[in-house]
């Protein structure tokens, strides 16, 4: 598996922020992103055999464990590394663009999924994932803009989101102000949650490792 780095460190978004937690992040992505903040994952990276990555995850003092890249999905050996993680007692996340099949890993994951607004420049228009989703999955929207806004809202209620996952809205850092979005969100009436990057408040917009 190409692996960019392992690291130890809290979860900054979604419903287990703030959590410590393990990442492995991932080399390679089939997307380019706008606002990708983890471009440097799009090459490079080291091969690591599952052993290798199991041994040192269980040095951590976690069994909270995100696999994010890059995208995950794109390993071959991702659902045997995810089973192998479940049987040694971890909780398991998965952060993924929902572009590729999920349904070979174990139920027990739980998939943070992104559906991509326009302004992210590779807009979704495939949504056939979203009918797989279960209440302990997460749905994220990241906004560039009123228009995303408002376009991820649309998404939402199209396909009922709310209630069969948890529904998840993040401002691109820099470009929609937090407070602009917690306003069109209580005026939108959409039962979702604000997600902030908060290891980027703690250790700044620009940081890895983190």
């Amino acid at each position: 598996m190409r692996v960019t780095e392992v690291f130890f460190s809290i979860q900054g978004e979604g419903t287990r922020a703030g959590r410590p937690c393990a990442f492995v992040r991932f080399t390679g992505c089939d997307l380019r992103c706008s606002w990708c903040d983890s471009a440097y994952a799009f090459h490079g990276g080291t091969e690591r055999s599952r052993a290798e990555l199991l041994a040192e995850l269980g040095r951590l003092p976690t069994r909270l464990v995100c696999l994010t890249g890059g995208e995950p999905t794109l390993q071959r050996e991702l659902p045997e590394l995810c089973r192998d993680l479940l049987a040694a007692g971890w909780e398991v996340t998965l952060e993924t663009h929902g572009q590729r099949p999920t349904d070979a890993l174990p139920p027990e994951v739980v998939r943070i999924v992104d559906v991509k607004p326009p302004g992210s420049g590779e807009e979704t228009r495939d949504f056939a994932y979203l009918t797989a989703l279960r209440p302990h999955d997460e749905v994220k929207f990241v906004v560039a803009s009123r228009e995303d806004f408002d376009w991820s809202v649309a998404v939402a209620r199209r396909h009922g989101l709310p209630g069969r996952a948890t529904v998840l809205l993040s401002p691109v850092q820099g470009v929609v102000e937090p407070k602009a979005l917690v306003a069109w969100l209580l005026a939108s009436g959409l039962e979702a949650r604000l997600s902030l990057q908060i290891h980027k408040l703690v250790w700044g917009a620009d940081a890895t490792g983190v």
